[in-house]
């Protein structure tokens, strides 16, 4: 994976952003309210190996560090911090407000005081929580759904639905660490009718939170477990995630945007700073703006203060 200079910046879109000359040079003060604006984790480039009849092209497996970063804006331009693994951060975090939008590339600043997003500007999609009835004026999800199960360690299990050329990519920007795509359905009404049926029961979950997922870091999957779900349903193809991370023990969750970069699992930007590895939630960076001072605050670096 390549590295880049501390706290480098490559612009990736914007009015005001031609060239990556016009960005902010590492060892130059921060632009004045540069303020974190998204993220985004990249897909692994190496080949698949699953087990299965299914496609490999749209589903290729994490097999190895995953690099990722995040979008910042200042003065209507957005632009990239790179954070791929082995990076240098080296930011302090500022005030915070809503994150605002971003409209072909532009940022559009709000004053809000509600991060990431206020009411004006969050918005949820209404796919996400459709059981089978829409909930759209016209049903629009006309694709070939697949319908797939997750392991987060230890003993998460979930069932989810996306759209099938998307099965990859969803898994791994929800970091599980095993999957198996169980059934494809016509169109996503049928497919998300059968999950919510699913997730009725007491062992299927259809949503994990951050939290429950950063318990899992550096721990194994309940194989029984595992195993005793599949053994209930006909997997088309089955997938074992390796992030590259290579944890010993449970990161410290924190909110920092300093440290060198071990890798993402999932939106989680995991770095290592002071002999100890911090996770961080990347939506909670969302809306900080980005300063030079790094704190030198104590850390938490023990497992007993890690989620309370």
């Amino acid at each position: 994976m390549p590295t880049a200079s501390p706290g480098a910046l490559r612009i990736r879109s914007g009015a005001a952003a031609e060239t990556a000359d016009d960005g902010y040079k590492p060892g130059l003060p921060l632009p004045l309210g540069v303020q974190v604006v998204g993220y985004e984790t990249d897909v692994a480039s190496d080949p698949p190996d699953a087990d299965g009849d299914a496609e490999r092209d749209p589903i290729p497996e994490a097999s190895g560090p995953i690099g990722g970063g995040l979008y910042v804006a200042s003065g209507g331009s957005v632009d990239y911090v790179d954070a791929s693994p082995g990076t240098e951060l080296a930011f302090g975090l500022g005030e915070r407000r809503c994150a605002g939008t971003v409209h072909e590339g532009d940022h559009i600043a709000c004053d809000a005081a509600d991060a990431p997003y206020c009411d004006d500007h969050s918005h949820v999609w209404v796919c996400a929580r459709c059981t089978g009835t829409c909930l759209k004026d016209e049903m629009d999800c006309h694709e070939t759904h697949a319908m797939y199960l997750a392991a987060f360690a230890p003993d998460v299990l979930k069932v989810g639905v996306t759209r099938e050329w998307r099965l990859g990519t969803r898994l791994r920007e929800q970091g599980a660490d095993r999957a198996a795509h169980v059934r494809s359905f016509p169109d996503g009404r049928i497919a998300r009718e059968v999950e919510s049926e699913l997730a009725a029961g007491d062992d299927l979950v259809d949503r994990v939170r951050v939290p429950t997922k950063l318990d899992g870091f550096g721990r194994v999957v309940d194989e029984a477990a595992w195993v005793a779900l599949l053994d209930r349903f006909d997997p088309i193809a089955r997938f074992d995630f390796d992030y590259g991370l290579d944890l010993a023990e449970r990161p410290v969750a924190e909110t920092m945007a300093a440290g060198t970069v071990r890798g993402w699992k999932g939106r989680v930007l995991v770095l290592d700073r002071g002999g100890s590895t911090y996770a961080v939630d990347a939506r909670d960076l969302v809306g900080y703006e980005l300063t030079d001072a790094v704190p030198e605050r104590e850390l938490q670096s023990s497992l007993g203060a890690f989620g309370g």
